[in-house]
């Protein structure tokens, strides 16, 4: 038996890239001889295997062939027969069908290393098409290497086209469309993961409700871009350079699903397109099984940003309602994502791209103010029950406005 390093530890080491998983695999060995040698077997559907002292993943050589629909209509071949280079041309993309031995010397029979030097996503065979996941993974490597000049062959985009028109992405879990997309909001480049898949026209079939804002116009005074598709993908651009949390950066991808369903003769007005656009993100978080704290924040965000937008002219009533609403009282980092989004809102257009955002300097010493009341105090002085919360309120109106009042003059 013969154990190669393989895949993304390869990729990312000739990339100059950090490497976080090993993956390996065993040629010429068999499920018998793993256990005997002390190795956990944990692939049901493929013999893969945990290295009994450091727990790293060894999988055999294998080949496999299609025999349904999805990603896991295949049936797999793990015999010993199976070469480095049988197992290495079931793989998606040349820069991760390169092999190394013990030694430290390359396999490299799809010419992986020419692509890497070349920047270029392609993929190893023709079989590719038989697996439909492999279009988000390619859209996903193309948001994570952007930043280092990669870009899709265009006899790769085909295929992937290919498949998003064959109907096989409809055969994809949620759980594995998410898994992907999640993987893709963490990468340096998000927004080109949705930009691919829009490419390929897979878009439509995974995200509708994304698909759908292209082609809708808004306002030019405030939107030069115009098309709220791309506005869209320029916020979820500018939110990631703001912001590293994955949930931030949802919130900001689907904060304006809402302007898809405004009346054409209303075009390019969307009056209350962020309440419109709640049931949308319902639909969408539960059809993906989105988490519950990405879900939450999208929800504010979109119900909000506009009044975060005008926060200058809120009274100070309505930024207590605000305040409330949204339980900043006992979940204070919330603000800070919503004013991380409304930022990347602001960003996403046209020429606004350095625009600074002085509302969140203001809310955020609005909330400062706010917190600072006593709630002790107005107990002492002998409120009871509601009289408590009125109290409360009353006090933090009073804090804002002095803040206000103190701007005005400065």
């Amino acid at each position: 038996m013969k154990i190669y390093l393989v895949g993304g530890a390869v990729r990312d080491t000739l990339l100059n890239q950090t490497v976080v998983d090993k993956d390996y695999v065993v040629v010429g060995s068999s499920v018998e001889e793993m256990l005997a040698l002390g190795y956990q077997q944990v692939g049901k559907d493929f013999p893969v295997f945990l290295h009994p002292k450091t727990q790293q993943e060894y999988a055999l050589a294998r080949t496999e062939r299609k025999t349904g629909y999805g990603y896991q209509g295949f049936s797999c071949d793990a015999n010993k027969d199976v070469t480095l280079a049988d197992d290495l041309l079931r793989r998606d993309l040349t820069i991760n069908a390169i092999a190394q031995d013990e030694y430290g010397k390359l396999y490299d029979p799809y010419d992986g290393i020419a692509d890497i030097n070349a920047r270029i996503l392609r993929h190893v065979s023709d079989a590719f098409v038989e697996d439909p996941l492999r279009v988000l993974r390619v859209a996903r490597f193309a948001a994570r290497f952007h930043h280092l000049g990669f870009t899709i062959a265009v006899e790769t985009l085909q295929l992937m086209t290919d498949i998003a028109n064959s109907g096989e992405l409809d055969h994809l879990t949620p759980e594995r469309v998410w898994q992907e997309c999640d993987k893709a909001l963490s990468s340096q480049s998000p927004h080109v993961f949705f930009e691919v898949l829009r490419q390929c026209q897979a878009l439509v079939v995974l995200f509708p409700e994304i698909d759908a804002l292209f082609g809708v116009p808004q306002p030019e005074k405030w939107h030069p871009e115009i098309d709220s598709g791309i506005h869209t993908l320029m916020v979820l651009e500018q939110t990631s350079l703001l912001s590293h949390n994955k949930a931030v950066r949802f919130a900001a991808l689907v904060h304006d699903l809402g302007k898809a369903i405004t009346p054409k003769q209303d075009w390019p007005k969307h009056h209350g397109h962020g309440q419109k656009g709640l049931p949308l993100i319902k639909s969408l978080c539960k059809r993906l099984r989105v988490p519950n704290e990405y879900r939450d924040l999208a929800l504010l965000v979109s119900d909000q940003h506009q009044n975060i937008h005008n926060a200058f002219e809120l009274r100070a009533e309505t930024i207590i309602k605000i305040f409330d609403k949204a339980d900043f009282w006992r979940k204070p980092q919330r603000l800070n994502e919503l004013l991380l989004c409304c930022h990347g809102d602001l960003r996403g257009r046209t020429g606004f791209e350095q625009a600074p955002y002085p509302q969140a300097e203001y809310l955020q010493h609005c909330y400062q103010q706010a917190s600072e009341v006593d709630v002790q105090s107005i107990i002492a002085s002998g409120y009871q029950g509601a009289e408590i919360k009125t109290q409360l309120q009353l006090k933090r109106i009073e804090l804002i406005n002095d803040y206000k009042l103190q701007m005005v003059k400065n």
